[in-house]
């Protein structure tokens, strides 16, 4: 053994080649942390010192190569500022800088994951092959920083310009056939020949078949184009990323502009330049949030790991009653991840409709190459629709999709209950009812939990799994085990009115129905809160909703909060609804839709709106856009605290996450509780008074005041 470590070890093979291998101690994956760096600096000066090394052939002990920089540790350094954000950086290149210059060729022999700094580790040695069952990228944008390990000096000598800005700015991962094509890599080989074509390239550089000193040079050397044609590749790049990052990513920007500044210098100059405008990225709120909400996902998985842990249930049989577009939806997201599910209504019509749900999103699949005909049939064989229960009895979990209605949702659960095992769980999928409610018409309230799929179910990655008053821990394991296995992200909450989600959204529209009825025009606040970083307005938004689903649903919100969410006037809503305006579904709402060129639905501006709105507005009146954020977001953020006080939800974190993931909150902006971080304690409680006469949804929680006294944080 040349070299041992807590991370990497080094031996000796035949003829002078030596294997450098990542494998970390008590850790699944390989991933850049502080021992992994310092191990890093050793080996290399282990290898440096052998005299009999010709060649070195890197390699992961584990089913990754190396995952990336350890966020958990490096986030602390970023609170410093941008001079010990460079320091650190320098130090991390002065290691690689030294793998890099080492006397003899190095392959890497990438078998898993290498992302991030596991591919900027790849691009360090002279040449990379690849599995075919490995993924190569540089992620590090959609965490609102970009490449500072080199990524960005590199990745532009190896690819070209064009190839490295498409990889760093989209921060994409990328398969083996397209890693070759741009020139990442230099071979594609099955697992099983990896580490015998890693052996054979580095051997034929050592026999001098291939001139790796060339080919490293490349790398150390300014980007092989002049002046104009940099100028020219840069230009367009910049014009395309920034107009795909908008103005709320500063991220691929800043990487970009570093790329045009160092790829006219040397290694050591271009890094110093990396370094810098890394640092500049990574002080940014937008990477303060976006790192945070990263945190904030690993934080929502061991969530689910303990709910996991609590039960021993299998889900090996599905079922959901009631077919139509969003049965049709949960039974392709469960077939199309190997679960079998019954999909069972009292109408033809209904299952045919389920049916083609399922059928159009499979087809979309295979007409985008992701997806073979053969696959589609496989998958489309798990669904079984049915107009009756026969197979009942093997079910191990039955999701109640039926009508937004409790009589028909009790009538049909308690119907269910007496044909299936006694074990057999039951979630209805319900985006208001209280599950506490729905259970006092079962004989075993314990195996019903809720399960809260989010429309459209193919696309929203978020579950809201609801725990009853009587539901128990093994309801709650099977149902999350079975979202995860769905492909879903789960989060556990307690029973009550609107559940997390739509009881902090409906605040939300409150604050916008008062606005409209204050004066304020619904299409300049719908575009200061889409510029605020919403994918729609809440206009937009109740359109898409449906408009007859939001006043059905803040009916319920109104009944459980009247206190607060009881408006005392009549809302425009409830006007768009008197007049048969439920928005997309039937063309007309808000706005009025027309089908584009796609056949989607475009919204177009109705003067017939205003004209409904009329008798219930106060006169027509221009509002500043951050009292229009203000107005909007207050409510929202303080039901989400209270929500917090009454442990609906158990932390900052998933609460964030499901507001991420289950109404498009700004992502840039990590959630709630990571915007009023931003803002500032204190600066939010004085925005909350300032507004506290708009009514009680205005008033700041027990929780946020406290911590405004205590000048806390939700973070950090």
């Amino acid at each position: 053994m040349i070299y041992s470590g807590t991370a990497i070890s080094v031996q000796a093979l035949e003829g002078g080649i030596a294997e450098f291998k990542f494998d970390l101690a008590n850790e699944s994956v390989n991933k850049f942390n502080r021992a992994t760096l310092e191990d890093l600096k050793s080996a290399i000066e282990a290898v440096k010192a052998d005299s009999n090394i010709k060649g070195l052939v890197v390699t992961s002990g584990k089913p990754v190569f190396i995952v990336g920089a350890d966020i958990t540790e490096f986030v602390g350094s970023f609170a410093q500022g941008e001079a010990a954000i460079i320091e650190w950086v320098a130090s991390a290149n002065q290691i690689f800088n030294a793998f890099e210059d080492l006397p003899f060729p190095t392959v890497a022999a990438i078998n898993g994951i290498a992302l991030g700094g596991g591919f900027e580790m790849c691009l360090v040695c002279d040449y990379r092959v690849m599995s075919t069952a490995a993924k190569v990228g540089l992620p590090e944008v959609k965490l609102g920083i970009f490449p500072g390990f080199g990524g960005t000096v590199r990745l532009p000598r190896v690819i070209g310009i064009d190839n490295a800005v498409e990889w760093i700015a989209a921060g994409a991962e990328k398969r083996p056939d397209a890693a070759l094509k741009d020139g990442a890599v230099d071979a594609v080989v099955a697992p099983d020949q990896l580490q015998a074509a890693a052996l054979s390239l580095v051997q034929q550089c050592i026999d001098g078949k291939i001139d790796w000193k060339a080919k490293r040079a490349e790398k150390l050397n300014p980007v092989k184009l002049n002046m104009l044609e940099q100028m020219m590749a840069f230009q367009t790049a910049t014009a395309v990323v920034v107009g795909k990052a908008g103005p709320n990513y500063p991220a691929p920007k800043l990487a970009l502009q570093g790329m045009q500044q160092h790829a006219s210098l040397g290694r050591e100059d271009a890094l110093k330049v990396e370094a810098k405008n890394f640092a500049k990225a990574a002080v940014t709120p937008q990477a303060n949030a976006l790192i945070g909400l990263f945190m904030a996902d690993q934080a929502v998985k061991k969530a689910s790991k303990k709910h996991e842990g609590k039960g021993s249930k299998e889900i090996n049989q599905a079922a959901v009653l009631g077919a139509g577009i969003m049965g049709g939806g949960i039974a392709y997201q469960a077939a199309s991840k190997g679960t079998p599910i019954i999909m069972k209504d009292i109408r033809t019509e209904a299952l045919d409709l389920g049916m083609g749900e399922a059928s159009k999103l499979l087809g979309k699949q295979v007409e985008k190459g992701r997806l073979s005909p053969a696959d589609m049939g496989k998958t489309l064989s798990r669904i079984r629709p049915t107009l009756n229960y026969g197979d009942f009895n093997s079910v191990d979990i039955i999701i109640e999709a039926v009508v937004e209605n409790p009589k028909v949702k009790t009538a049909v659960l308690s119907e269910v209950e007496g044909l299936v095992k006694e074990d057999t769980i039951l979630a209805s999928n319900t985006s208001t009812i209280s599950i506490t409610y729905l259970a006092k018409s079962l004989k075993r309230p314990e195996n019903f939990v809720g399960m809260h799929f989010f429309n459209p179910v193919h696309m929203m990655p978020l579950v809201e799994v609801i725990r009853g008053e009587k539901s128990s821990d093994e309801a709650v394991a099977a149902t999350v085990k079975l979202a995860q296995k769905m492909g879903k992200t789960p989060i556990v909450v307690n029973d009550c009115p609107g559940f997390l989600v739509n009881r902090v959204l409906f605040p939300y529209f409150g604050g916008f129905d008062m606005l409209v009825r204050d004066g304020a025009d619904f299409q300049a606040v719908d575009k200061v809160m889409e510029k605020f970083g919403w994918p729609m307005g809440p206009a937009y938004l109740l359109d898409v909703v449906g408009i007859d689903t939001g006043v059905h649903a803040a009916k319920i919100m109104a009944e459980g909060f009247p206190d607060r969410m009881q408006p005392n006037y009549k809302s425009g809503t409830e006007i768009m609804f008197e007049n048969n305006r439920y928005g997309q579904k039937n063309g007309k709402g808000y706005y009025v839709y027309e089908q584009d060129k796609k056949g989607k639905p475009k919204k177009v501006v109705d003067q017939t709106t205003y004209e409904l709105l009329a008798p219930i507005v106060a006169e027509r009146k221009e509002f500043d856009a951050q009292e229009i954020i203000d107005r909007c977001m207050i409510p929202m953020v303080n039901e989400v605290a209270r929500c917090l006080e009454e442990g609906i939800v158990a932390s900052a974190a998933e609460a964030d996450m499901a507001l991420i993931m289950g109404i498009g909150f700004p992502p840039f902006r990590g959630g709630a509780c990571r915007y009023v971080d931003q803002v500032g304690i204190a600066n939010y409680v004085a925005a909350c008074e300032k507004y506290a006469h708009l009514g009680k949804a205005y008033e700041a929680p027990k929780l946020l005041l406290d911590m405004a006294a205590a000048n806390k944080k939700f973070f950090g």
